[in-house]
This record gives C-alpha cells, sequence and structure tokens, in this order.
C-alpha cells in the first residue's frame, strides 16, 4: 500500500493563470487530457451510510477516513471506475477498479444479472459493505480539471474548476442541468499531489504570495447543501 501526500490550495483565476504558463514549459499534460484540449470533466457519485458517517468523520476531522465513489470522465461510459479513498495521518490511498454498465447498475441500483464471483475484488468487497452498512448514493461531485504530471516524485498538479454538487442521480452520464456551484465566483481549487518527495523547484514555482494550504474536501462541502 502506497500512500500520497496530497496538498490543496484556493486560487483566483488569475493565480491560476500564472502557474499555468510557469507549469506549460515544464510538465506533460495528463495523457488522459490530451484529446480533449488538456483538460476533462471529471464527475464523482459518492456513497454513504444511513448515519452519514463519511460526512461526520469529515466534519469531525477523523484521522483514518475512508469513502468510496464511483467516477467517470467527460461523462462518457466507456470508462467507469469504483474508487475507494483513504486518508490517514495527513496521507492518502487510493484503490480502484474498472466496472462496465452492466456492473454499475447492479452496485448502483441493483438492478441487472450479474454473478457476483465475476465482479472485481473490490467492487464484491464494496457489495458486501453496502449491504452491511447500507450505503446508498448521496451527492455528485462534478468539477472540470486540468491536469500536470511531473515523473520525479509521481508530481501530480491539477486545476479544478466549477466544482459543483447534485443529487440528479438520473443525470449521471449526462450534462446536468441543474448543478450548484461551491466556490464563489473568481476561486479555484490547486491541488498538488506526489509519493516521497517534490523536486524543490516544483516547490518554488507552485509557490506564490497569499495563497495558503487549507484543507479541503470537495465531497464534504458538495454534501453541505444537501444536509
Amino acid at each position: 500500500m502506497r500512500f500520497r501526500h496530497e496538498y490543496k490550495y484556493l486560487c483566483t483565476e488569475g493565480q491560476m493563470e500564472i502557474l499555468r504558463v510557469r507549469l506549460n514549459n515544464i510538465m506533460k499534460k495528463d495523457i488522459h487530457a490530451e484529446s480533449s484540449g488538456g483538460r476533462y470533466r471529471v464527475k464523482s457519485l459518492y456513497f454513504d451510510d444511513m448515519d452519514n458517517s463519511c460526512f461526520w468523520e469529515n466534519e469531525n476531522g477523523t484521522d483514518m477516513r475512508v469513502k468510496y465513489r464511483i467516477r467517470i470522465y467527460n461523462d462518457r461510459r466507456d470508462y467507469i471506475a469504483l474508487e475507494c479513498k483513504r486518508k490517514e495521518r495527513g496521507l492518502t490511498w487510493k484503490e480502484s477498479c474498472r466496472l462496465n454498465e452492466e456492473q454499475f447498475a447492479f452496485l448502483v441500483h441493483e438492478t441487472g444479472d450479474v454473478q457476483i464471483e465475476q465482479l472485481p475484488k473490490l467492487a464484491r468487497k464494496f457489495l458486501l459493505l453496502k449491504k452491511e452498512y447500507q450505503l446508498s448514493p448521496k451527492v455528485i461531485v462534478s468539477y472540470e480539471r486540468t491536469p500536470y504530471v511531473y515523473p520525479a516524485g509521481n508530481v501530480r498538479v491539477t486545476f479544478d474548476r466549477d466544482i459543483s454538487s447534485s443529487r440528479n442521480f438520473e443525470f449521471f452520464f449526462q450534462n446536468d442541468p441543474v448543478r450548484r456551484l461551491i466556490l464563489p465566483a473568481g476561486q479555484q481549487l490547486l491541488e498538488v499531489k506526489y509519493d516521497e518527495y517534490l523536486p524543490d523547484f516544483l516547490y518554488h514555482i507552485l509557490s506564490l504570495p497569499d495563497m495558503q494550504c487549507i484543507t479541503f474536501s470537495k465531497y464534504y462541502l458538495c454534501r453541505k447543501y444537501h444536509m
């Protein structure tokens, strides 16, 4: 199990543009964004139990916490990923597996004829937890992401714009007409993730005056609108 460092910063559009110009000649765009102009839309369906344990663990700052989500990109059905994200001692770890549409419908809506033993290992674990703790869909989090990568340290820098919340689960694979933005106009999110180390020159490039590291959970803020 490899944990990663993850830091988040609120930025203005002007700060993001400065960083984008700095990074364009140093870091490469994520290969998955090359076919969509260097950016893509991320959409995640988050689950919680009947007591809203994940929400309250975020609220209370519980040290070790786990969330399950199903993620797609650009509203496409050909890449559906079930993910388990764990946060512990300020570090993060993620496990994921691919799902097809039939498996998605089976896990989320309990429809279709799917052989449980043919599900990926993580999906079987999720199904057991879903039944034991009565996990159900709680919120959809969506945003536009511009991702940069650097091999040394396995660094990933992302600009996330237009972070929004929705409970229109029927529009998960569509362009949801009713989404609620969770940040004030002009504020966006910068995320910096890496394994063992962040190269010094990248640290200095990413450092801007008045830009401070914050505690930020897209899931928590999006759910607050619907509690």
